[in-house]
């Protein structure tokens, strides 16, 4: 199998970064996306179903959270970012971030190590932290967490392509985990729906299934399942939408918006929140 476990994803998402750099009218430019990816990451994308024309998703909800993670900086003060399975993320060194910022990237040893090999000799914009540690052990993941928050102010967690590998009780403690820190005051995710999930499960299902790391979570409530776990929506940002508005839609697209036309008003209220990207506060 092409992806040997979850870390593998990041080298994944990495050709979709590279893919867009490369475009005259990219919507960013990741110049190390190629270099992270590796030989790896273009292995995957050949060998997984519509490899390259899946490229699309991934490309807008990195547009989209560069957006958002910029905005919550500029707009609420946000002294600290807590990037959580950062995997290949390289925002610290492309985005226009204040030198002031903190910014903490927490995963794996192995991906995160790959990572400082690969960049080594590259400066970040602002201040930078590498943490290694599993999320999935829950004493590490709060002592980790409480360390970050004991030192913010304002801070935004970021989890991009994270929580649809972890089950509901994982999720549960984690929301749990963050809401006690009260420094963490925004989040920032991606989020499946159910329908969304049975899809990606029978595209891909195989493949990601044999690197141990299979897509569970995709909660029928979308967004308004985070609040008993002290979270609420504030603004949520559909897949589709967005990338209509980037001109990043597959060929597919028109499909999609005749069946939407033709559907009932309950079936078009579900399919709003098909995919998307959710900004959360603390209550």
């Amino acid at each position: 199998m092409a992806i040997e476990n979850v870390s593998d994803t990041a080298r994944w998402v990495a050709v979709y970064r590279a893919m867009e750099t490369e475009r005259a009218d990219a919507h960013f430019r990741d110049p190390w996306a190629r270099r992270l990816a590796g030989e790896k990451g273009e292995e995957i994308v050949r060998t997984m179903r519509k490899g390259k024309q899946a490229a699309w998703a991934m490309i807008v909800r990195t547009a989209v959270f560069d957006d958002e993670i910029l905005a919550a900086v500029r707009d609420h003060g946000v002294d600290t970012v807590v990037n959580l399975a950062a995997g290949l993320d390289t925002r610290p060194w492309r985005l226009p971030l204040p030198p002031a910022l903190r910014w903490v990237d927490v995963d794996l040893p192995g991906i995160l190590d790959y990572k400082a090999e690969t960049l080594a000799g590259e400066a970040p914009r602002c201040r930078y932290e590498a943490v290694r540690a599993d999320l999935t052990d829950p004493a590490l993941r709060d002592e980790v967490l409480g360390r970050i928050g004991g030192e913010a102010r304002r801070a935004l967690v970021v989890s991009e392509g994270l929580l649809v590998y972890l089950d509901e009780a994982d999720v549960a403690a984690l929301a749990e985990a963050l809401h006690a820190q009260p420094a963490f005051r925004w989040w920032l995710t991606d989020l499946a729906s159910p329908a969304l999930l049975k899809w990606m499960k029978k595209s891909w299902g195989k493949m990601v299934d044999g690197g141990n790391a299979p897509f569970r979570f995709a909660p029928a409530e979308s967004a308004g399942w985070f609040e008993p776990r002290g979270w609420r929506e504030v603004r949520w940002r559909g897949t589709v939408p967005e990338a209509r508005r980037l001109r990043r839609t597959p060929a597919s697209a028109w499909l999609w918006g005749l069946a939407l036309r033709l559907s009932s008003a309950r079936r078009r209220r579900e399919m709003a929140r098909f995919s998307g990207y959710v900004l959360l506060e603390r209550i």
